[in-house]
Protein backbone atom coordinates (compact mmCIF):
# COMPACT_ATOMS: atom_id res chain seq x y z
CA UNK A 1 0.00 0.00 0.00
CA UNK A 2 1.27 3.45 -0.84
CA UNK A 3 0.80 5.15 2.46
CA UNK A 4 3.39 7.74 3.44
CA UNK A 5 5.27 8.23 6.68
CA UNK A 6 6.86 11.26 8.29
CA UNK A 7 10.30 9.89 7.34
CA UNK A 8 9.58 9.77 3.58
CA UNK A 9 10.85 12.48 1.28
CA UNK A 10 7.60 14.48 0.82
CA UNK A 11 8.00 14.98 -2.94
CA UNK A 12 8.88 11.33 -3.59
CA UNK A 13 5.95 10.25 -1.40
CA UNK A 14 3.60 12.50 -3.38
CA UNK A 15 4.76 11.07 -6.70
CA UNK A 16 4.34 7.48 -5.48
CA UNK A 17 0.60 7.84 -4.90
CA UNK A 18 -0.52 8.51 -8.50
CA UNK A 19 1.93 5.95 -9.87
CA UNK A 20 1.33 3.05 -7.48
CA UNK A 21 -2.26 1.99 -8.11
CA UNK A 22 -5.37 2.87 -10.10
CA UNK A 23 -7.51 3.90 -7.12
CA UNK A 24 -6.19 6.72 -4.96
CA UNK A 25 -7.44 7.72 -1.52
CA UNK A 26 -8.42 11.43 -1.60
CA UNK A 27 -7.29 11.98 1.98
CA UNK A 28 -3.93 10.27 1.47
CA UNK A 29 -3.38 12.42 -1.61
CA UNK A 30 -4.43 15.59 0.23
CA UNK A 31 -2.02 14.82 3.08
CA UNK A 32 0.80 14.09 0.64
CA UNK A 33 0.30 17.28 -1.36
CA UNK A 34 0.21 19.30 1.85
CA UNK A 35 3.54 17.83 3.06
CA UNK A 36 5.20 18.49 -0.30
CA UNK A 37 3.99 22.10 -0.40
CA UNK A 38 5.34 22.74 3.09
CA UNK A 39 8.85 22.44 1.66
CA UNK A 40 8.28 25.77 -0.09
CA UNK A 41 7.20 26.50 -3.64
CA UNK A 42 10.71 27.61 -4.61
CA UNK A 43 12.06 24.13 -3.75
CA UNK A 44 9.67 22.30 -6.09
CA UNK A 45 10.46 21.71 -9.76
CA UNK A 46 7.96 22.60 -12.47
CA UNK A 47 6.67 19.04 -12.86
CA UNK A 48 6.01 18.67 -9.12
CA UNK A 49 4.18 22.00 -9.00
CA UNK A 50 2.09 20.87 -11.97
CA UNK A 51 1.23 17.66 -10.11
CA UNK A 52 0.22 19.67 -7.02
CA UNK A 53 -1.95 21.96 -9.14
CA UNK A 54 -3.68 19.01 -10.81
CA UNK A 55 -4.15 17.24 -7.45
CA UNK A 56 -5.90 20.32 -6.04
CA UNK A 57 -8.18 20.52 -9.09
CA UNK A 58 -8.99 16.81 -8.76
CA UNK A 59 -9.76 17.12 -5.04
CA UNK A 60 -12.13 20.02 -5.69
CA UNK A 61 -13.98 18.02 -8.35
CA UNK A 62 -14.19 14.99 -6.06
CA UNK A 63 -15.14 16.73 -2.81
CA UNK A 64 -17.07 19.71 -4.18
CA UNK A 65 -16.09 23.35 -3.76
CA UNK A 66 -17.35 23.80 -0.18
CA UNK A 67 -15.55 20.80 1.32
CA UNK A 68 -12.41 21.46 -0.72
CA UNK A 69 -12.22 25.12 0.25
CA UNK A 70 -12.73 24.23 3.91
CA UNK A 71 -9.83 21.76 3.76
CA UNK A 72 -7.61 24.27 1.92
CA UNK A 73 -8.38 27.05 4.42
CA UNK A 74 -7.47 24.76 7.35
CA UNK A 75 -4.32 23.39 5.72
CA UNK A 76 -1.03 24.32 7.32
CA UNK A 77 0.28 24.77 3.75
CA UNK A 78 -2.65 26.87 2.58
CA UNK A 79 -0.53 29.79 1.35
CA UNK A 80 1.86 27.58 -0.61
CA UNK A 81 -0.93 25.50 -2.15
CA UNK A 82 -2.86 28.60 -3.16
CA UNK A 83 0.27 30.08 -4.74
CA UNK A 84 0.87 26.94 -6.82
CA UNK A 85 -2.76 26.84 -7.89
CA UNK A 86 -2.57 30.38 -9.25
CA UNK A 87 0.62 29.76 -11.24
CA UNK A 88 0.43 29.62 -15.02
CA UNK A 89 1.64 26.05 -15.41
CA UNK A 90 -0.04 25.13 -18.68
CA UNK A 91 -2.44 22.32 -19.51
CA UNK A 92 -3.21 19.50 -17.10
CA UNK A 93 -0.39 17.01 -16.90
CA UNK A 94 -2.39 14.41 -14.95
CA UNK A 95 -5.90 14.50 -16.43
CA UNK A 96 -7.11 11.15 -15.01
CA UNK A 97 -6.52 11.98 -11.33
CA UNK A 98 -10.12 13.03 -10.60
CA UNK A 99 -11.47 9.81 -12.15
CA UNK A 100 -9.16 7.69 -10.00
CA UNK A 101 -10.00 9.24 -6.64
CA UNK A 102 -12.02 6.79 -4.58
CA UNK A 103 -12.65 6.43 -0.87
CA UNK A 104 -10.84 3.23 0.19
CA UNK A 105 -12.40 0.56 2.36
CA UNK A 106 -10.86 1.15 5.77
CA UNK A 107 -9.16 -1.68 7.63
CA UNK A 108 -11.04 -0.53 10.74
CA UNK A 109 -14.39 -0.93 8.96
CA UNK A 110 -13.59 -4.51 7.90
CA UNK A 111 -12.50 -5.36 11.46
CA UNK A 112 -15.68 -3.83 12.90
CA UNK A 113 -17.74 -5.76 10.34
CA UNK A 114 -16.09 -8.99 11.48
CA UNK A 115 -16.54 -8.15 15.17
CA UNK A 116 -20.23 -7.46 14.77
CA UNK A 117 -20.69 -10.55 12.64
CA UNK A 118 -18.91 -12.71 15.23
CA UNK A 119 -20.85 -11.16 18.10
CA UNK A 120 -24.21 -11.85 16.47
CA UNK A 121 -23.83 -15.35 15.03
CA UNK A 122 -25.05 -18.11 17.32
CA UNK A 123 -22.51 -20.86 16.61
CA UNK A 124 -18.72 -20.78 16.65
CA UNK A 125 -17.05 -21.04 13.25
CA UNK A 126 -13.81 -20.41 11.38
CA UNK A 127 -13.21 -18.53 8.14
CA UNK A 128 -10.16 -17.88 5.99
CA UNK A 129 -10.27 -14.45 4.37
CA UNK A 130 -8.50 -13.95 1.05
CA UNK A 131 -8.65 -11.51 -1.85
CA UNK A 132 -8.60 -7.76 -1.41
CA UNK A 133 -10.13 -8.04 2.08
CA UNK A 134 -7.11 -9.94 3.39
CA UNK A 135 -4.75 -7.46 1.70
CA UNK A 136 -6.57 -4.51 3.26
CA UNK A 137 -6.50 -6.18 6.68
CA UNK A 138 -2.75 -6.85 6.35
CA UNK A 139 -2.03 -3.25 5.24
CA UNK A 140 -0.93 -4.34 1.75
CA UNK A 141 -3.65 -2.65 -0.29
CA UNK A 142 -5.66 0.55 -0.23
CA UNK A 143 -8.75 0.51 -2.42
CA UNK A 144 -12.49 0.23 -2.23
CA UNK A 145 -14.19 -3.15 -2.09
CA UNK A 146 -17.73 -4.39 -1.53
CA UNK A 147 -16.76 -7.92 -0.54
CA UNK A 148 -15.00 -9.82 2.22
CA UNK A 149 -14.04 -13.02 0.39
CA UNK A 150 -13.72 -16.25 2.38
CA UNK A 151 -12.25 -19.47 1.06
CA UNK A 152 -14.54 -22.16 -0.40
CA UNK A 153 -17.87 -21.23 1.21
CA UNK A 154 -19.62 -18.98 3.69
CA UNK A 155 -20.15 -21.28 6.71
CA UNK A 156 -23.70 -22.52 7.25
CA UNK A 157 -23.87 -20.84 10.68
CA UNK A 158 -23.41 -17.50 8.90
CA UNK A 159 -25.09 -17.86 5.51
CA UNK A 160 -28.44 -18.77 7.09
CA UNK A 161 -28.44 -15.43 8.96
CA UNK A 162 -30.09 -13.57 6.08
CA UNK A 163 -31.39 -10.61 8.08
CA UNK A 164 -28.04 -10.14 9.83
CA UNK A 165 -26.08 -10.21 6.56
CA UNK A 166 -28.51 -7.79 4.91
CA UNK A 167 -28.22 -5.42 7.88
CA UNK A 168 -24.41 -5.51 7.82
CA UNK A 169 -24.36 -4.99 4.06
CA UNK A 170 -26.58 -1.93 4.36
CA UNK A 171 -24.56 -0.40 7.21
CA UNK A 172 -20.97 -1.32 6.26
CA UNK A 173 -21.28 -1.62 2.48
CA UNK A 174 -19.67 -5.07 2.78
CA UNK A 175 -20.93 -8.52 1.83
CA UNK A 176 -19.50 -11.88 2.89
CA UNK A 177 -18.76 -13.78 -0.32
CA UNK A 178 -16.56 -16.73 -1.24
CA UNK A 179 -14.08 -18.02 -3.81
CA UNK A 180 -12.73 -21.49 -4.48
CA UNK A 181 -9.53 -22.75 -2.84
CA UNK A 182 -8.57 -24.24 -6.22
CA UNK A 183 -7.69 -20.66 -7.23
CA UNK A 184 -4.88 -20.60 -4.63
CA UNK A 185 -1.50 -22.37 -4.61
CA UNK A 186 -1.28 -25.78 -2.97
CA UNK A 187 -0.86 -25.90 0.83
CA UNK A 188 -2.09 -22.29 1.18
CA UNK A 189 -3.80 -23.13 4.48
CA UNK A 190 -0.49 -23.99 6.17
CA UNK A 191 0.77 -20.47 5.44
CA UNK A 192 -2.34 -18.58 6.60
CA UNK A 193 -2.01 -16.37 9.68
CA UNK A 194 -4.54 -15.82 12.45
CA UNK A 195 -6.17 -12.40 12.60
CA UNK A 196 -7.85 -13.28 15.88
CA UNK A 197 -11.14 -14.31 17.40
CA UNK A 198 -14.11 -12.01 16.85
CA UNK A 199 -16.86 -13.13 19.19
CA UNK A 200 -17.68 -16.63 17.94
CA UNK A 201 -15.78 -16.14 14.70
CA UNK A 202 -12.15 -17.26 14.26
CA UNK A 203 -10.56 -15.38 11.33
CA UNK A 204 -7.35 -16.24 9.51
CA UNK A 205 -5.83 -14.42 6.53
CA UNK A 206 -4.49 -16.07 3.39
CA UNK A 207 -0.79 -15.29 2.95
CA UNK A 208 -0.22 -12.25 0.65
CA UNK A 209 2.19 -14.21 -1.59
CA UNK A 210 -0.44 -16.92 -2.06
CA UNK A 211 -2.99 -14.24 -2.95
CA UNK A 212 -0.52 -12.71 -5.41
CA UNK A 213 0.17 -16.05 -7.10
CA UNK A 214 -3.54 -16.82 -7.31
CA UNK A 215 -4.29 -13.45 -8.89
CA UNK A 216 -1.56 -14.04 -11.48
CA UNK A 217 -3.83 -16.64 -13.06
CA UNK A 218 -6.85 -14.31 -13.22
CA UNK A 219 -8.13 -12.63 -16.39
CA UNK A 220 -9.82 -9.82 -14.44
CA UNK A 221 -8.32 -6.36 -14.78
CA UNK A 222 -8.99 -5.52 -11.12
CA UNK A 223 -6.80 -8.49 -10.14
CA UNK A 224 -4.08 -7.20 -12.45
CA UNK A 225 -4.34 -3.81 -10.75
CA UNK A 226 -4.00 -5.50 -7.35
CA UNK A 227 -0.90 -7.32 -8.64
CA UNK A 228 0.63 -4.02 -9.71
CA UNK A 229 0.01 -2.51 -6.28
CA UNK A 230 1.19 -5.59 -4.38
CA UNK A 231 4.35 -6.51 -6.34
CA UNK A 232 6.64 -3.79 -4.87
CA UNK A 233 5.77 -4.95 -1.35
CA UNK A 234 6.60 -8.62 -1.83
CA UNK A 235 9.86 -10.45 -2.39
CA UNK A 236 10.10 -11.50 -6.04
CA UNK A 237 12.24 -14.49 -5.14
CA UNK A 238 9.51 -15.72 -2.77
CA UNK A 239 6.90 -15.29 -5.51
CA UNK A 240 8.99 -17.31 -7.98
CA UNK A 241 9.60 -20.01 -5.35
CA UNK A 242 5.87 -20.24 -4.62
CA UNK A 243 5.13 -20.51 -8.35
CA UNK A 244 7.62 -23.33 -8.69
CA UNK A 245 6.72 -25.28 -5.56
CA UNK A 246 2.99 -24.76 -5.12
CA UNK A 247 1.39 -23.62 -8.38
CA UNK A 248 2.01 -26.57 -10.72
CA UNK A 249 -1.68 -27.48 -10.60
CA UNK A 250 -2.62 -23.96 -11.70
CA UNK A 251 0.08 -23.91 -14.39
CA UNK A 252 -1.16 -27.26 -15.74
CA UNK A 253 -4.52 -25.71 -16.65
CA UNK A 254 -4.20 -24.54 -20.30
CA UNK A 255 -7.09 -22.11 -19.81
CA UNK A 256 -5.04 -20.13 -17.29
CA UNK A 257 -1.71 -19.96 -19.08
CA UNK A 258 -2.45 -16.92 -21.23
CA UNK A 259 -3.47 -14.90 -18.17
CA UNK A 260 -0.44 -15.78 -16.07
CA UNK A 261 1.99 -15.09 -18.93
CA UNK A 262 0.38 -11.74 -19.68
CA UNK A 263 0.07 -10.65 -16.05
CA UNK A 264 3.66 -11.57 -15.22
CA UNK A 265 5.00 -9.67 -18.22
CA UNK A 266 2.93 -6.56 -17.39
CA UNK A 267 3.95 -6.55 -13.73
CA UNK A 268 7.62 -7.54 -14.04
CA UNK A 269 8.49 -6.82 -17.67
CA UNK A 270 9.98 -10.21 -18.49
CA UNK A 271 8.91 -13.77 -19.23
CA UNK A 272 7.31 -16.02 -16.64
CA UNK A 273 10.12 -18.06 -15.02
CA UNK A 274 10.28 -21.79 -15.53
Amino acid sequence: MSATTEHDDPVEALWRLPLAQPQISPMLLANAVERAAELGVDKLDHRSRLLIRDVLDALERHWGRTKFQGWLNRSRASLQLTAVRHEQLGQAGFPTLAERLMEPTRKEDVEQFLRELGARVTAGTTVYVGGSGALILSDKLSRGTDDVDVVDEVPLAIRNEHELLADLRARYGLSLTYFQSRDLPDDWQSRASSLGRFGKLDVSLVDPTDIFVGKLFSARTKDLDDLRALAPQLDRGAIEARLGASAMRLRADPGLLSSVDKNWYIVFGDALPG
